[in-house]
């Protein structure tokens, strides 16, 4: 099965505005040409292509279209900076075509990659762009996956019923307009979610209706849908402590990651297997995991997911009583989970830290994270308003509401 960069519009005009040294058809040729050779996992010849074609094409759209192949092709590769590098040259493009279509398609973009670098208040503000550009043909069928960047955005902020909002938008979209493909995105993003507020039925229920669909309809599709679907399987079942349902899903996701150069997903998955050894009991196989995922997550610049290695590595210090390496841990993802505006991460980090200094004895800082951890709870909106249950989702009003017992599993 292929896999193929997906820009996130399919808007192809006909006629090309600009000419130069590569005529449109050349220019498109070389663009085809690159698709094959990523097609066939020859990913730094088709980037050769794709490159060669920036610098001898004149053609806006031609350069416009490259452009886009060159911002997914580096977001699959882990390779943010350069994403968004490409994404800024995109807008400029989109502005010398005066295109409100193409416009919206490199806001997209741009937004898309700040939500890769983990800075989610501008993946906000350039999907609120997005919105709010008028008139555009692509707002159909782009608005589901602004819909979805902006929920990513917000459940990285632990903004819980936002990104929830969003996400029932862009499932929405993706039914509206018989789009399996975005369907099957935000069936992993919610997945995501409801792993995060503890309700595991429903964090397993959604990537196995991801996984339905790539299996449905999925046949033409990247193998990342299935990769992606498995990966969120699998922290689903190890959540609900099914360990070797867990272990098989991660192991079929990352045969995948591995072969097709996937370091973010490769990252995941090592985290996953680090998580899945740590409930198992089997510290010694955990840590190394985590020292690789740890090794790839700071490669490619993904802060909260080095904020979710050191969690798992000082909960595995605390089951040794190794209690100071714990703090040493909690401290830098600490910082890293205020850096980058994560308050649930900030919750549980205070959970921790709580837990260790009644252990020890030590009254302020116990008190201070006490405090803190509340501060935390009244920041992210978790409570329910009518029960004040703050537990997973509130069963009265289907309110999502924060864990108390942050730290577990």
């Amino acid at each position: 099965m292929p896999r193929s960069p997906e820009p996130p519009g399919s808007l192809r005009p006909q006629a090309a505005q600009g000419s130069g040294r590569m005529g449109q058809d050349q220019t498109k040729q070389q663009i085809e040409k690159g698709l094959q050779l990523y097609q066939a996992n020859q990913t730094e010849k088709a980037l050769h292509v794709w490159m060669k074609v920036l610098e001898k094409s004149a053609d806006l759209v031609g350069r416009f279209r490259v452009l886009g192949c060159l911002v997914t092709a580096h977001s699959e590769m882990g390779r943010y900076k350069e994403m968004l590098k490409f994404a800024v040259v995109q807008i400029d493009t989109a502005r010398e075509l005066e295109d409100a279509d193409f416009l919206l398609e490199s806001y997209l973009n741009l937004a898309r990659s700040n939500e890769k670098l983990c800075e989610f208040h501008k993946t906000i503000s350039y999907c609120k762009t997005c919105l709010g550009l008028p008139g555009t043909r692509a707002g159909a069928q782009l608005g589901g996956q602004v819909s979805l960047s902006m929920g990513n955005a917000f459940l990285g902020l632990s903004l819980f019923q936002k990104a929830l909002e969003s996400f029932e938008k862009a499932l929405r979209y993706a039914h509206n307009n018989d789009d399996a493909m975005l369907e099957c995105r935000v069936c992993c993003s919610l997945g995501s979610f409801y792993a995060q507020v503890k309700d595991y039925e429903k964090a397993l229920f959604f990537p196995c209706k991801a996984a339905e669909l790539v299996s449905d309809y999925g046949k033409g599709w990247s193998l990342k849908y299935r990769a992606m679907s498995q990966y969120h399987m699998a922290v689903a079942y190890r959540l609900l402590g099914h360990l070797g349902s867990a272990m098989e899903c991660c192991e079929e996701s990352m045969k995948i990651a591995l072969q097709h150069g996937d370091r973010p997903l490769q990252a995941l998955c090592l985290l996953c297997f680090a998580d899945i050894h740590r409930s198992r009991g089997d510290l010694e196989t955990a840590f190394p995991r985590y020292d690789s995922a740890m090794s790839i997550m700071t490669e490619i610049g993904n802060r909260l997911g080095q904020v979710q290695v050191l969690l798992g590595v000082a909960k595995c210090w605390i089951a040794r009583k190794a209690l100071d390496k714990a703090l040493d841990a909690i401290e830098k993802a600490q910082d890293l989970a205020e850096e980058v505006g994560n308050k649930l991460s900030q919750l549980k980090l205070h959970c921790l830290s709580e837990s260790i200094y009644r252990s020890k004895g030590l009254q302020r800082e116990l008190r201070a994270h006490v405090v803190r951890f509340h501060e935390c709870v009244e920041e992210t909106e978790l409570y329910c308003g009518l029960c004040g249950e703050s537990i997973g989702v509130c069963r009265a009003t289907g309110h999502v509401a924060a864990p108390t017992a942050a730290a577990h599993p």
